[in-house]
């Protein structure tokens, strides 16, 4: 009886029916012959807001944030937002100051500088549509450093950019780099006042620092404004002397405007270099994005060309088994 039973259970044994799990196994271990098995482990829970890998899950949120801020992209919006607001304040109000030391000192007659109080004015709206403009600007590059940083290191999914995104890209390039040179361009126009201010301010230290004993008298030394091509050669009085010149100088009016006119032209070569560091970024960015979609496009080939080896593989090992 016990010789019968053992047979019984041999026959059973070799009868046995191989499920389809066991195929699979054995179909991974046929085409991956030098890889092992995964061995999973059970992972004990954890408290709080710590993630399996050990790490707090928001320090590890906090990080990928931080990691996706195009920090060169902040630092020129800044500095491009600070040069365009010292520009844009100082220059409007030493506009401003800029008349009245004119209408007081050089040009009593209104007809005279009619036509230079049209342009300060028109000047000034142009500094309001200068501000505007340039504080939705820096803000939409900053938004394009935002979306090209986090395409880059792929922070929210896998690296994808499109033809489209690409050419905004270098539209924000071409456009950059013509605003900086209009800028440059606005950088020298803005020095011509403080040079015109540091000459009237020197004169006016000539004549404060002219001793006793000198046969030229301070009524002989002048500053003609009409020289400068801002008010016509024909303008009453055109020119201030002497103690005219010196109580000119000592108004509160031209010492506002003169120290406006130097901040607001540190404010326009401060513009000038945000908008030079956006370039490099622009550029940088562009290229390496161009640079990625050329290498996901080969990865993707490469990646469809293993997928379809797989497929010629498995299809192989399933004629084989199904001879067999």
């Amino acid at each position: 009886m016990e010789t019968a039973a053992e047979e019984n259970t041999e026959q059973s044994q070799e009868k046995k029916v191989i499920t389809r799990p066991e195929m699979e196994i054995g179909r991974y271990q046929w085409m991956y012959r030098n890889s092992r098995l995964h061995q999973y482990h059970h992972v004990p829970a954890l408290r709080g807001n710590i993630s399996p890998l050990g790490i707090q899950g928001c320090f590890e949120c906090c990080i990928k944030c931080l990691g996706g801020v195009p920090y060169a992209s902040l630092v020129a919006t800044i500095l491009c937002f600070s040069g365009v607001a010292l520009f844009c304040g100082c220059g409007h109000v030493a506009l401003a100051g800029t008349i009245s030391i004119l209408e007081q000192s050089f040009s009593t007659n209104v007809t005279d500088h009619a036509l230079l109080s049209e342009v300060i004015k028109l000047m000034q709206y142009v500094i309001y549509g200068i501000a505007s403009f340039f504080f939705l600007y820096g803000i939409i590059l900053l938004a394009e450093g935002f979306y090209t940083t986090s395409a880059v290191k792929e922070l929210h999914g896998e690296f994808k950019t499109t033809i489209c995104g690409r050419c905004i890209s270098g539209m924000f390039v071409f456009l950059t780099y013509v605003l900086g040179v209009a800028w440059l361009g606005v950088f020298g126009f803005s020095a011509v006042p403080v040079f015109m201010f540091y000459n009237i301010w020197s004169t006016c230290e000539v004549i404060r620092s002219l001793p006793g004993n000198m046969t030229t008298s301070a009524d002989q030394i002048c500053v003609d404004i009409r020289q400068y091509g801002i008010i016509p050669w024909n303008a009453v009085p055109g020119k201030a002397c002497g103690s005219a010149l010196a109580d000119m100088c000592n108004t509160p009016e031209f010492y506002l405007s003169y120290h406006l006119f130097i901040v607001a032209c540190a404010g326009a070569g401060a513009t000038v270099i945000a908008l030079i560091h956006f370039l490099m970024i622009l550029s940088s960015n562009w290229a390496y994005l161009k640079d990625a979609s050329k290498m996901q496009a080969y990865q993707d080939i490469k990646a469809k060309e293993e997928q379809e080896l797989q497929d010629i593989q498995s299809r192989s090992k399933e004629q084989l088994n199904s001879y067999t």
